[in-house]
């Protein structure tokens, strides 16, 4: 077990903080800190003794790359090689933000960041305290979610806390991230941006930017060797099983009143716009918009534990914008799926 140190910067970016967590960076530690999408366990990409520390404490398969972050568009540039015009566009446009760009690796960080490709996923986080952190460190910083493997992402320090308090040196607790669900990973190899994982940024936002964008059959092939992360493996998934429910509130209703009367206790997320037309054991709105759905999503996923409710049902919402991302990361944590008629 390791003493795991909790600084709160909760109400006012706390500078000697900042420098104390930098500096158990630049030592070869790990630190837990918030961004704009989750809270990232972070450790110094370019050290792989470093880097190691991070697949320990997550419990995270080696063959999972993953992402390093940086505080400016130079520190990212510096870290890649054969970058396409249309790039510099994408950064200008929405970094500092929730997108992760994917680009020729020029070996400056670690091996087991990439694992093993010839590419990198880096991106700049917009979160007050993951920049300054960052600007303090002055190194590129890998950083996956400050979870345990397998288990839904944390947008709390609580949640990281529950997952990893002992097992990690720092904690920079900056209250409740925003957007709720990962950065958008776009493949920037090709001629047109390819979309690995939706996210903070949409489809539709990026065509705006530069034009036709794709998306790449993996996310739906678990044999590809991954390009990024949370394309392989079960992600999000919690205590108890989740089904997830394509239909109207009825049809929701319907499952939840079969699951009940095979003995079980059920708790339900759905949008606030049905909350009052269902009825089981535990019911959590998730809020009326996608946004608010995404912020909320993994706290919801969270809440139930195995001993209070048998199963969790979860309405399916629609794919449009970031609700892409939303039925992404809910069929990765969905043990059963239940199709409209």
């Amino acid at each position: 077990m390791t003493e795991t140190k909790r600084w709160n910067v909760n109400d006012d970016i706390d500078y000697k903080a900042i420098i104390e967590a930098a500096q158990f960076l630049r030592d070869g530690m790990t630190v837990a800190f918030p961004t704009e999408t989750v809270y990232g366990l972070g450790a110094d990409a370019t050290k792989n003794s470093a880097v190691a520390k991070i697949f320990k404490a997550k419990g995270r398969p080696g063959d999972n790359p993953l992402i390093a972050h940086v505080a400016t568009k130079e520190q990212l540039f510096k870290l890649v090689e054969n970058v396409p015009a249309y790039v510099e566009n994408l950064i200008d446009t929405f970094s500092p933000g929730p997108i992760t760009y994917v680009l020729q690796s020029n070996g400056i960080c670690a091996d087991n960041v990439t694992a093993g490709l010839s590419t990198i996923g880096v991106r700049i986080p917009s979160h007050p305290v993951a920049r300054a952190l960052l600007k303090q460190c002055n190194i590129p910083i890998a950083a996956p979610s400050a979870n345990i493997s397998g288990k839904p992402s944390p947008t709390t320090a609580e949640h990281v806390w529950e997952d990893l308090a002992g097992k990690i040196a720092g904690l920079l607790d900056g209250g409740p991230t925003g957007v709720g669900v990962e950065s958008t990973v776009i493949d920037c190899t090709q001629d047109i941006p390819i979309i690995l994982r939706p996210g903070g940024v949409t489809r539709e936002q990026l065509e705006e930017v530069v034009g036709k964008v794709a998306f790449d059959p993996a996310l739906a092939n678990n044999k590809e060797k991954p390009k990024a992360p949370g394309m392989k493996y079960k992600h999000y998934a919690p205590d108890v099983p989740l089904v997830l429910v394509e239909g109207s509130p009825r049809e929701i209703q319907e499952t939840i009143d079969k699951e009940q009367q095979a003995g079980k206790r059920v708790a339900v997320l759905v949008s606030s716009k049905i909350v009052g037309s269902v009825n089981a054991d535990e019911i959590l709105s998730l809020g009326e918009t996608m946004n608010e759905v995404a912020t909320h999503l993994y706290d919801g996923l969270r809440r139930f534990k195995q001993g209070d409710v048998d199963i969790i049902i979860c309405e399916a919402f629609s794919e449009e914008g970031i609700g892409q991302a939303v039925m992404n990361r809910l069929r990765k944590a969905a043990s059963h799926f239940v199709s409209e008629q």
